[in-house]
């Protein structure tokens, strides 16, 4: 699956030297040779925030490291490092949710207006779901699709890890892809089969749910399928081996497990009285409990930033995976089961979830609801997948692949990232490979915010941080959750820059493996990283529980690039 090429125990797509295949026509919204006044009121809505983000026609590829790029690539405007980067969504509930509300095209068409190119509907799993809910919610999907032809939606599950916490699981659409999330649902989910708590046999069970999603993909059955954790530090329970296993579990070739969650969703609980509910941005507000991994500091049950802290701690346990050259991968999205300040209510008395597997439609609740921690899927956070073109197929190789970067509150429009040497280049997920001692350049082009966001204004991005850990190989301990070398190497001010922003960072002459990654922030909060200021001087600061306002402390995240040296 995905064009990537395996080296020894790392496996990456290796951009330099892809052939691609022609390319899926562009969605109506985004081709510059369909006038607009052949578009459909929502395809005219897209199109106005791709062109104020500077998306659209060829002057983002004339400013950028996109170089040489062909005439028809550059024209796209949503094509850089010649991929097209989507903007997409993979958490996202229903009323085929026992704690859902909104109907699939609701979701989709929210996803669609706040500039969604795919999203995944994940609906929880539970016996009621297993049984009814996977092949009730299908048609909805299929008519969603057909309603929304610049939107691809996929199928998925919200997965109970068995021993573990939530995880999305979603299939390539085909003639088999309600069969195999209901055998998956009924034999593998953790609340289904009673296998939640943390034991070695409960553990084993998830790895046997994954060899079960990889065998359907060998068997053709799907053709494809993946898992992303979701919240993963919420409760504790997702040890740092459990989160191995699953990443090793099927091997190179049909990897079904490829990341987490950077940021989880929820952003608005932190919302503030008496805007807000006055919890938790994600709901971490919890403590350990029997299932938790013993190691972790209380810290890591709250955000950073809105960030989980396995990610924004640098050093900590997301690097500590890179550093054993793993691909391992950070996402972010809405988690959206019921939006803060929405009019819409559950759908009469007479809604039965257990009898039906989904509550009945929602209706006219005559108030604003303040007491809800969602936003619609695009509104807040947004997760984007270079693609070979707009398809099915090419979102699940971009994402397998890791060309991924995630931002809150729209804070940029758009990244455009190169690692180069030795007349070779590779972007996000990537892997340079190079003779030791060759230099390294890393080219980041930044493009600003292009109008307001969902709260009414411009963010301004404040700074971006690179940085740097060194590749040392697998670990001998499996919990471990530290990365000594991994730091903060360089911080660009970029306040005030109105128009696309180059920066340049040299990594010198490489002798050893390495791997980079980005941040950036709008510079209101921060604070002295988790493992010191010589490891990161101002990261992001904890979240307090009641007072943290999303819209007033953003971030981007972006996947790192590998430097092999041979």
């Amino acid at each position: 699956m995905g064009h990537g090429h395996a080296h020894g125990h790392h496996h990456h797509g290796h951009d330099h030297d892809h052939a691609h295949e022609a390319a899926p026509a562009l969605p109506a919204a985004f081709d510059p040779a369909v006038p607009d006044e052949a578009l459909s009121p929502e395809q005219r809505s897209r199109r106005s925030l791709l062109r104020r983000a500077g998306l659209l026609g060829a002057g983002l590829a004339a400013g950028s490291v996109l170089g040489g790029a062909t005439p028809a690539a550059a024209s796209a405007g949503r094509r850089r490092s010649g991929f097209l980067w989507l903007a997409g969504d993979h958490h996202i509930h229903t009323q085929y949710s026992n704690d859902g509300k909104y109907r699939v095209v609701d979701q989709v068409r929210q996803g669609a207006r706040h500039g969604m190119d795919w999203l995944v509907i994940t609906d929880h799993g539970n016996a009621t779901h297993a049984r009814i809910g996977v092949e009730k919610v299908n048609p909805d999907i299929k008519e969603a699709r057909a309603a929304h032809e610049d939107t691809l939606v996929f199928q998925g599950l919200e997965w109970n890890i068995p021993a573990a916490e939530h995880g999305t699981v979603f299939v390539h659409p085909g003639r088999n892809e309600v069969a195999v999330l209901k055998q998956f649902e009924t034999d593998y989910d953790g609340s289904v089969k009673g296998a939640s708590d943390s034991t070695p046999a409960n553990e084993a069970l998830a790895v046997a749910g994954l060899n079960f999603l990889a065998d359907q993909v060998r068997r053709r059955k799907v053709k494809d399928a993946l898992m992303l954790a979701n919240h993963p530090a919420r409760r504790g329970v997702d040890s740092p081996h459990e989160i191995r296993a699953w990443r090793d579990a099927t091997g190179t070739r049909h990897r079904i497990a490829v990341g987490f969650e950077g940021a989880p969703g929820h952003q608005a609980a932190g919302l503030p009285a008496p805007l807000g509910v006055a919890r938790s941005r994600g709901l971490y507000d919890n403590n350990p409990g029997p299932n938790s991994f013993p190691g972790y500091p209380p810290e890591s049950y709250r955000t950073w930033g809105g960030f989980d802290w396995m990610t924004a701690t640098v050093g900590g346990l997301w690097d500590s995976l890179l550093a054993e050259g793993k691909p391992w991968w950070i996402t972010a999205n809405s988690d959206s089961h019921q939006v803060y300040a929405d009019t819409a209510v559950r759908g009469g008395p007479d809604s039965d979830y257990a009898a039906n597997g989904r509550h009945t439609d929602p209706v006219y609740g005559g108030k604003i609801d303040l007491t809800q921690g969602d936003y619609w899927p695009g509104q807040y956070s947004r997760t984007h997948v270079g693609a070979d073109g707009f398809s099915y197929a090419a979102v699940m190789d971009g994402i397998r692949a890791g060309r991924l970067w995630v931002d809150h509150g729209q804070l940029v429009s758009a990244l455009d990232i190169r690692v180069t040497g030795g007349g070779r280049w590779a972007t996000l997920g990537g892997a340079l490979h190079v003779k030791k001692g060759t230099k390294v350049t890393l080219t980041v082009d930044v493009v600003p915010a292009g109008g307001p966001n969902w709260a009414g204004f411009v963010p301004e991005l404040a700074r971006v941080d690179v940085i740097q850990g060194d590749v040392t190989g697998p670990v001998a301990d499996r919990d471990t959750f530290t990365a000594p070398t991994a730091k903060v190497v360089k911080a660009y001010d970029v306040s005030g820059a109105t128009d696309v922003t180059r920066l340049t960072f040299d990594l010198g002459r490489v002798e050893k493996p390495v791997y980079v990654r980005l941040r950036g922030t709008d510079g209101n909060r921060s604070a002295v990283g988790a493992l010191g200021a010589s490891v990161d001087p101002a990261g992001p600061a904890l979240d307090l529980a009641g007072d943290a306002d999303p819209w007033r402390d953003l971030w981007f995240y972006t996947n790192p690039v590998w430097v092999l040296p041979s």
